[in-house]
């Protein structure tokens, strides 16, 4: 039987042209707010009532996975009550959208670290997971206090604390340690709000996808934009270090 993994492998060389997992790094937020003379919360709010409607472009165009970079371990250093209104607004968004989401055949899965949440919020993110575990829809890795080098660092403990022996550590093992484990590597990630860089996210993953950035704020991203990027990774070539001989 063949896996989304295998599926999304296929992709990669060039047997088809839909990416099987997005990921985004959801930047612009505040600065949507303040152009508009808002507090930056609202646009936090707004970003999170845009993810229904990424997420029913990228189902329809055959998207698998995808996974939203939500907030940072390097988050935690904003302004404290800015990081706690966007507790609260993920907590609201869990709570306001998990059924919703539950209904569409949506799994939800949380990535990153949980012992900085609060009580309530790790309840929310149990429930979601646990009421949307078994949908066969699009899965959607929520990246919640991640960060691609802790993720790394924690993989490594993991791998220490189960005992395994030297020569049996390689990537296949070393991918199922990781926060991702159920998911295979991203094909594109897109980054909004124009920033040119990593910002820690994805280490390992990222290895070989596909990079888009586009100077739009995610409360800007429609479908319309959506598709163009689409679109666009659709006529890239993912060589992998390989040589076309025709070339």
């Amino acid at each position: 039987m063949q896996t989304k993994a295998a599926d999304s492998q296929k992709v990669s060389q060039g047997q088809g042209k839909v990416p099987v997992h997005v990921a985004i790094i959801m930047d612009g937020n505040g600065r949507w707010a303040q152009k508009r003379g808002l507090p930056r919360l609202d646009g936090h709010r707004v970003g999170v009532d845009c993810i229904q409607r990424i997420l029913k472009t990228l189902s329809a165009k055959g998207v698998e996975y995808v996974t939203l970079y939500a907030f940072s371990t390097e988050n935690w250093n904003r302004p404290a009550e800015e990081v706690a209104g966007i507790l609260e607004i993920l907590q609201q968004a869990l709570r306001g959208q998990t059924e919703a989401l539950h209904k569409n055949n949506v799994r939800i899965v949380h990535i990153g670290k949980q012992d900085r949440i609060s009580p309530q919020l790790q309840d929310e993110v149990a429930y979601a997971e646990g009421l949307t575990r078994n949908n066969t829809g699009i899965t959607l890795n929520v990246a919640f206090d991640y960060g691609g080098r802790d993720e790394i660092l924690e993989a490594v403990r993991k791998i220490i604390r189960d005992g395994v022996p030297e020569d049996q550590v390689d990537e296949a093992l070393f991918r199922k340690y990781l926060f991702t484990g159920h998911s295979p590597d991203p094909d594109l990630i897109i980054r909004t709000g124009g920033e040119m860089r990593i910002s820690n996210f994805l280490l390992w993953q990222s290895a070989y996808s596909e990079y888009f950035h586009t100077p739009t704020l995610w409360p800007d991203l429609d479908s319309e934009e959506l598709e163009q990027v689409l679109e666009a990774y659709s006529n890239r070539q993912r060589r992998f270090g390989r040589v076309d001989p025709e070339e």
